[in-house]
């Protein structure tokens, strides 16, 4: 069951002044090319569409500064709710500090690479249509590119005007971080997620759908990646949908590059100003992250393990046995550890300033870009204290966008809800792209 949210103006500020986007430079050093961490994948989906990885090098230089990675605390299960806030409100002001001595610090141009899956029909004699659809996935801080395959699943089958699927994987995420670990940084800043994204759809996004593609994917000449940033794609229209972190990274995107984008499905995206609860509640967040469970003797006791959890039982099972295949890999103890790790993950999540700087922005997007908010609605702490900013965020840009409410999700909609979520995106998609051309329904 969903409903939306009426027009609601927004008078919600934050405090933060936006800051501008850092250009991107040619790498410097020697391009040692990764291999990738697993061998390549030999399964389908839905028998109809081959699945395949690939990388690229992610924007240079870095706007996130070169530090250790700081020293995780003490895991444990048992420390009281001031405690764990209190763990992540010392991460996040040392994170503040430590991006406010950026500008006198050594600027990050260690190489670092961002993993894609790519989804694409078998059938290569199926027309590709001009200008035919790309999708076009963000993950959520914690998850990887794997975990929207329930979704496409549903989706796929309701709705056959997609050509094209990437989904994208941030720098310490997934396999992403399993070929970054030597090189990360014991800070994040959003921005560079929102850049390697703006990297990826510039620089190297083939230019039409292609029956197979190198690991590595070749840097188009400058003057396709020139052509985009100012008309947009020749063969392509790209559909973003981004959930949480992911959401609000590929909106700081289009903010700069709009031309990219024809639309955008954003999934409880945290655009947000960080005010009181919201405050607290990312307090609360960045310490049970940084002292979370990341290793188990097999993957079958992960998924005992996660299914006794209040959080990851109310999942989808089909979602859930992707983070268990996806977003595990074997350590050298002989068991399985996160790929994702726990202080990368409370590094992501204690730094919300572009999150911030995207609400100041954020009304300001081209409004030739559609914007379709999914919010969540299921009864709980985080839902009900977030109401109004959720009303705000909706209407943040209010020419042409809509919003639903899911009631049976909370903020994991993509983990809880994939076949309501997949409905809702074929609805939009054929409404969009179908219908309104004058086009027959598929």
């Amino acid at each position: 069951m969903t409903s939306s949210y009426p027009y609601t103006p927004t008078t919600l500020r934050t405090t933060v002044k936006p800051r501008q986007w850092v250009p991107f430079e040619p790498h410097e050093g020697p391009d040692k090319v990764p291999s990738l961490p697993f061998k390549p994948r030999s399964n389908d989906l839905l028998g109809v569409y081959n699945i395949s990885t690939h990388i690229i090098p992610a924007a240079n230089p870095r706007v996130t500064p070169n530090i250790p990675v700081p020293r995780p605390p003490p895991r444990s299960s048992k420390r009281p709710e001031r405690d764990i806030k209190k763990l992540g409100l010392e991460l996040m002001e040392q994170q503040a500090q430590q991006g406010e001595d950026r500008c006198s610090g050594v600027t990050d141009e260690r190489l670092l690479w961002n993993c894609v899956n790519r989804y694409v029909k078998k059938d290569g004699e199926d027309k590709v249509r001009m200008k035919g659809i790309t999708l076009f996935l963000v993950h959520a801080t914690g998850f990887l590119k794997e975990m929207w395959e329930t979704t496409l699943c549903y989706l796929l089958p309701a709705c056959g005007v997609i050509d094209e699927i990437w989904s994208w994987e941030s720098v310490q995420h997934g396999d992403s971080a399993l070929l970054n670990r030597q090189n990360l940084s014991g800070s994040f800043d959003w921005t560079d997620n929102a850049r390697d994204i703006a990297n990826f759809l510039v620089n190297y996004m083939p230019e039409e759908v292609e029956t197979s593609l190198p690991i590595q994917l070749h840097r188009l000449p400058a003057s396709i990646g020139e052509s985009r940033q100012k008309s947009g794609f020749s063969s392509r229209t790209l559909v973003v949908v981004g959930h949480s972190f992911g959401g609000c990274s590929v909106t700081f995107t289009a903010l700069h590059f709009p031309a990219l984008f024809s639309s955008m499905i954003l999934v409880d995206a945290m655009i947000d100003t960080y005010q009181e609860f919201a405050w607290e509640h990312t307090q609360y967040l960045v310490g049970a992250s940084s002292i979370r469970r990341d290793q188990w003797p097999s993957r079958e006791d992960a998924l005992r393990s996660f299914k006794s959890s209040p959080m990851f039982s109310a999942w989808h099972p089909d979602v859930l046995q992707l983070y268990v295949d996806f977003g595990l890999y074997e350590d050298d103890s002989g068991g399985v550890k996160l790929k994702t790790s726990p202080v990368h993950e409370a590094i992501v999540l204690a730094n919300p300033r572009t999150s911030r700087e995207t609400w100041e922005l954020m009304e300001t997007l081209d409004e030739s870009i559609e914007l379709l908010w999914i919010l969540p609605g299921k009864l709980s702490q985080d839902v009900s204290m977030l109401v109004e900013v959720r009303k705000q965020r909706a209407w943040r840009r209010p020419a042409n966008s809509s919003n639903i409410i899911f009631k049976s999700s909370g903020h994991l909609i993509p983990q809880e809800s994939p076949e309501e979520l997949a409905q809702v995106i074929a609805d939009f998609l054929l409404r969009k792209y179908v219908i309104s051309s004058g086009k027959s329904k598929l």
